[in-house]
């Protein structure tokens, strides 16, 4: 008796395990595993219905009822991403500018540009601005009765939608309209609120971490659907007026924010601009007192008798920053095939002239000759009075050394040639060809900046105003616009021309109505006082951008002769470009004892 119970429920087993192995060998394991699910689903579906007629008969809830996931919901819930986003999402969208029509266009855009842009936040694409496509697996497994697909499950894992964040970025939609509608009241006001403040946080908790459809657990559809209904429902409730006005509000004070914001960063970086390192301070207070606890006799510098011969290169720099002057010398210097030939005038103030002198007395230059000289001694340059008409807070536009380029003749009497550097330069190779360049009885030497498609590009009307008649009629549009930094003068074309009492006239012009910027400090008043008496320089003898670009082309800054950190982001500040630093820092010998003392570094 026992064997044949034995046999038979052996059989029985048997018979089991046929029915689960047969569907895998002649339907497939993916289409039985689908049968399968169908069942499963058909069993949750009984067992949510029941309990929702239990609840509907109690009356217990107050909310919406729940929504069950049924055989024919299973086309919608496929095509959610294609046809929610065309009906649903776009009704979601809606609740932010419900009849917008007393909006003017203009701020219709905007509110479209902010609303991307926040929803973009945590993502690389908006979800809203890219079209949802049904693949041809999604059709085929709309037709089958599979409820089971329904929850989400077997479309998060089908093969076409392994690397898909479709899912993932409704989520994040549907939680920045939670807390724009929460942004405008508090939960606490209303029953709709709390209830969605509540989902919002419950989604934040299923996306977190989550960086594509496979991340998501089952039940995450079920929740989406629960809170598009409470965004619905609070979208019904808000009118259209008051929303447009919360929103037209909120876009007024980001506004008044972002200017704010932009006011206080221009600021800053002036402030940085102007402000001196603390390092070079202490470099200037410890030089002075080095230079004057020496004798009068020893504050000489050597070859005095060098500065006045016309047949030697002639270098002039007018700054008052020590560091500054070093690197242009340094540079010239060690580049230089006759080092002995040079002569390099360095003109300051009377602040900064012992720090600048007690600099090149325990830094000689080599063979190289250094002449300082002070700008308060220049007694002739009262009689001009040229700074008092030029009206700017900033001390860097309105300073003298900036303008002195203008009395070259009067600086320099006995000279035929001289180079004008500014002191953010630095000289890459040997310069003796420049002197040898063919000036055609013009006054100055420059790179051009007129050239299109080349950095820098400017336009001459960019920078005067050629509506004045006197400008429009004397000076042609289509000028060729040429940089300061490095130039040639021929001092002896520039006295027979008489342009530093055409500077005073432009400069007199100026000063009586807009004819152009002063934020651009001298570049206007040089183009019309050296205008079509400017030769233009093969750009690589100078090239530009360095204090403001960084994007120059690395082969150009190693070709060129002359590099030039025009622009704020000087290379001796906190805030230089990182990527050229290297240029000007490897002419400076950051062991020196100063150096050390006042913790300045590379």
């Amino acid at each position: 008796m026992k064997l044949i119970r034995l046999r038979q429920r052996t059989f029985i087993l048997s018979l089991l395990s046929l029915s689960v192995i047969a569907p895998l060998i002649f339907l497939g394991r993916r289409e039985f595993l689908e049968d399968l699910y169908r069942v499963t689903y058909q069993t949750d579906t009984l067992k949510l219905n029941s309990v929702e007629q239990i609840r509907e008969g109690a009356g217990e809830l107050e909310e919406p009822n729940q929504v069950v996931y049924k055989q024919k919901d299973v086309v919608s819930t496929i095509n959610y991403s294609s046809i929610k986003n065309n009906d649903s999402e776009e009704s979601r969208i809606a609740a932010l500018e419900i009849n917008v029509s007393g909006v003017n266009h203009d701020e219709r855009q905007d509110q479209d540009a902010q609303k991307e842009d926040l929803s973009s936040i945590h993502e690389d694409t908006n979800v809203h601005a890219v079209p949802h496509k049904t693949s041809k697996e999604n059709i085929k497994v709309t037709n089958r009765p599979s409820g089971r697909i329904a929850d989400g499950h077997h479309i998060l894992n089908s093969p076409s939608n392994e690397g898909k964040s479709q899912k993932v970025e409704e989520i994040k939609d549907q939680i920045l309209m939670a807390k724009v509608y929460l942004k405008f009241a508090p939960p606490s006001s209303n029953s709709r609120l709390k209830r969605l403040e509540l989902q919002m946080k419950e989604m934040e908790r299923a996306v977190e971490g989550a960086t594509r459809d496979l991340d998501l657990s089952r039940s995450v559809l079920q929740k989406m659907r629960h809170m598009e209904a409470s965004l619905s429902s609070v979208g019904r409730a808000f009118s259209d007026c008051s929303m447009v006005a919360k929103l037209q509000a909120v876009k007024h004070k980001t506004e008044e924010q972002v200017r704010f914001q932009r006011r206080q960063a221009t600021y800053l970086v002036q402030l940085a601009v102007r402000t001196a390192p603390k390092g070079f301070h202490c470099l200037s207070m410890r030089l002075t007192a080095e230079y004057f606890a020496l004798r009068p006799e020893e504050r000489k510098l050597p070859n005095e008798n060098m500065i006045h011969h016309p047949e030697l290169y002639h270098y002039a720099v007018f700054s008052d920053n020590v560091l500054a002057c070093a690197v242009v010398v340094n540079s010239t210097v060690s580049t230089a095939k006759e080092p002995e030939k040079l002569v390099f005038h360095i003109v300051t103030n009377s602040l900064y002239l012992p720090a600048i002198s007690m600099w090149f007395l325990i830094n000689s230059p080599g063979k190289a000759t250094v002449h300082i000289q002070n700008i308060d001694n220049f007694e002739w340059l009262s009689k001009y009075n040229p700074f008092g008409k030029i009206n700017n807070g900033d001390p860097g536009y309105t300073s003298e050394l900036n303008y002195l380029l203008f009395y070259l003749p009067d600086i320099f009497p006995a000279l035929n040639k001289i180079v004008i550097f500014d002191h953010d330069v630095v000289v890459q190779q040997d310069l003796s060809g420049l002197w040898n360049a063919n000036m055609k009885e013009n006054v100055i030497g420059a790179v051009g900046t007129c050239q299109e498609g080349k950095t820098p590009f400017h336009r001459i009307d960019t920078f005067i105003n050629f509506s004045d008649p006197l400008i429009g009629e004397s000076f042609d549009v289509n000028t060729c616009t040429w940089a300061f930094g490095m130039n040639l003068f021929d001092l002896q074309q520039w006295r027979r021309h008489n342009l530093t009492a055409a500077y005073h006239k432009y400069l007199q012009m100026g000063s009586k109505k807009p004819l152009w910027n002063w934020n651009f400090r001298r570049l206007p008043l040089g183009w019309l006082t050296f205008y079509n008496k400017t030769e233009l320089l093969d750009r690589r003898w100078h090239i530009l951008g360095l204090g403001h670009n960084s994007g120059v082309d690395r082969n150009e800054i190693e070709q060129a002769a002359v590099i030039h950190f025009d622009g704020i982001r000087k290379p001796w500040l906190d805030i230089a470009m990182g990527r050229y630093k290297s240029y000007w820092t490897k002419f400076l010998d950051f062991d020196h004892p100063f150096l050390q003392q006042c913790n300045l570094q590379a």
